[in-house]
C-alpha cells in the first residue's frame, strides 16, 4: 500500500483553486445552517450549480453533460466537496442508482434520464428497507403484480432518505412470493409523482429527515423495470456492493475507509473543541490547551480518527462509526456545558459543531446497513468463521427424518 503524496501538476493546482473558489461562493454558511435545520442532506441550489459545471458526473464526457475530468482531477473535486461540507447524500444515491439504470434499464429510459442526471434535475433515492424488514432487504414484501403491459405496486418502504427531493425511487419488489426469497424479486425505477404514492417524513435524533413511502395501487409501465423479472437480487447488488465497499480501488485514489464520511463530522467537532481549548481558562489556572489531561484526551480522539480512516473494507465502516460515537461523546464530556449548545446559540462551540456531531453520531450505526450487519460480514467473509445455528433457524430434514417427525 502506497501512502505517498500525489504530486499535482500546475494545471491540477489551478483546477483545485478554481473548485475551492466556486465552493466558497456556492456553499455559504446559510446553506450549511439550512442543512442542519432541514435535515434533507441535500441543497437544490448547490446541486444544480454543480450540475451546471458538469461536476455531478465529473468523469463523463462533456458532450454527455459531464466535465471530462481525469481520475486525479475528479479526486480533487471530491476532496474539496468534502472539505466544504457539501450535502452529498442525494448525489451519492443518484450515482449508485444510475450505474444500475445504465446497465439494466430500457434504452429509451436511459436516453431520457441521462442528461437530467448530469444537470441535476433528476435524482434517485433507494427503496430497500420495509417497516418490519430490518436490515434483511431480501425479505421485501412490497408486491409488484403484472397488469397487462405494466405493473401494479402495493406496499411500503421506510427509511427512504431523499424521497421528498428525488424524482425516482430505485424499488426492490416481490414479484413471486412462491419461490425462495432471493429469487422472487424484481427491481424498478419508479417515478415519485405517480398517483397512489405517499411520502411521510421520519425525523432522526440528529434532526435528519428520512421518509416512509407508501404505494397504493401505483401503476407503472414495463419500461421502468430494471433487469429480468425475478432477477432483482442480482440487480440490486451493484449499489449494495458499492455501499459495502466490495471491490478494489485500482487507482489508489479513493478513501481507504467507507467510514470516512462519518469521521468527517467528528473531525469538524474536534476542530471546534481545539478552538475551545485555545481560549478557555481552567479553574486551577492556565488554558485548557496547555493542560496535559486535556491534550491526552484530545490526542486519543485524533488517534481514533486516524485509525478509522486507515481501516479498509467493512472493518472501516465499523471503525468509522465507533470512532464517531465515542469521540463526539468524549468531546461533550470534555467541553460541557458549551458543547450542548446548538447552532445559532450564544457561546455554542464552533457553530454548534460538537452538539450536532454528538447527535449525528448515533445514526452512524445504522446508515448504509447496521454496524451489526457489517460485523457479520467481517465474521463470515473476512475471518471465515462458521455461521451460527440460532434458535428458530429453519432445519432441513432428510425424508426419513421428516416422516418420523410427523409421526
Amino acid at each position: 500500500m502506497n501512502f505517498g503524496k500525489v504530486e499535482l501538476t500546475p494545471e491540477q493546482e489551478t483546477f483545485a483553486a478554481e473548485v475551492r473558489a466556486f465552493l466558497t461562493e456556492t456553499i455559504t454558511p446559510g446553506i450549511l445552517r439550512a442543512e442542519r435545520t432541514s435535515g434533507d442532506c441535500f441543497s437544490e441550489p448547490v446541486h444544480l450549480a454543480l450540475g451546471s459545471k458538469g461536476w455531478l458526473t465529473p468523469t463523463w464526457p462533456v458532450e454527455e453533460g459531464g466535465a471530462g475530468l481525469g481520475p486525479i482531477e475528479a479526486r480533487i473535486l471530491e476532496f474539496e466537496l468534502a472539505r466544504a461540507r457539501y450535502p452529498w447524500i442525494i448525489a451519492d444515491t443518484t450515482k449508485k442508482v444510475w450505474s444500475v439504470v445504465d446497465a439494466f434499464g430500457d434504452p429509451g429510459l436511459r436516453r431520457r434520464l441521462k442528461p437530467r442526471v448530469a444537470d441535476g434535475t433528476v435524482r434517485f433515492c433507494l427503496g430497500y428497507t420495509e417497516p418490519d424488514g430490518g436490515s434483511d432487504i431480501a425479505s421485501a414484501r412490497l408486491r409488484a403484480t403484472r397488469d397487462g403491459d405494466g405493473w401494479v405496486l402495493h406496499g411500503e418502504k421506510t427509511f427512504t432518505t431523499g424521497a421528498h427531493v428525488s424524482q425516482y425511487v430505485f424499488l426492490l419488489t416481490r414479484t413471486d412470493p412462491a419461490v425462495p426469497k432471493h429469487k422472487g424479486m424484481t427491481t424498478f425505477l419508479v417515478p415519485l409523482d405517480l398517483p397512489g404514492i405517499g411520502i411521510t417524513p421520519l425525523w432522526t435524533y440528529g434532526d435528519e429527515r428520512t421518509n416512509s413511502v407508501s404505494f397504493d395501487g401505483v401503476r407503472i409501465t414495463d419500461d421502468h423495470r430494471l433487469g429480468e423479472v425475478g432477477a432483482g437480487w442480482a440487480v440490486v447488488h451493484g449499489p449494495l456492493d458499492e455501499e459495502h465497499s466490495v471491490g478494489l480501488d485500482t487507482l489508489g485514489l479513493h478513501d481507504l475507509s467507507i467510514g470516512r464520511t462519518y469521521v468527517r463530522t467528528l473531525e469538524t467537532a474536534l476542530d471546534a473543541a481545539l478552538e475551545w481549548a485555545r481560549r478557555t481558562s481552567l479553574p486551577h489556572g492556565g488554558l485548557a490547551v496547555d493542560d496535559p489531561v486535556v491534550l491526552s484526551r484530545l490526542g486519543r480522539i485524533v488517534v481514533a480518527v486516524e485509525a478509522a480512516v486507515s481501516t479498509p473494507g467493512p472493518m472501516g465502516r465499523v471503525a468509522g462509526s465507533d470512532a464517531t460515537v465515542w469521540g463526539t461523546a468524549e468531546l461533550v464530556d470534555l467541553t460541557a456545558p458549551e458543547s450542548i449548545l446548538s447552532d445559532g446559540t450564544a457561546d455554542a462551540i464552533g457553530d454548534g459543531d460538537v452538539e450536532f456531531g454528538h447527535r449525528f453520531s448515533f445514526g452512524t450505526g445504522t446508515y448504509g446497513g447496521t454496524v451489526e450487519i457489517f460485523k457479520m460480514m467481517i465474521a463470515y467473509h473476512v475471518l471465515g468463521l462458521p455461521r451460527p445455528s440460532l434458535p428458530g433457524s429453519k432445519a432441513f430434514l432428510r425424508t426419513g427424518e421428516a416422516a418420523r417427525a410427523g409421526d
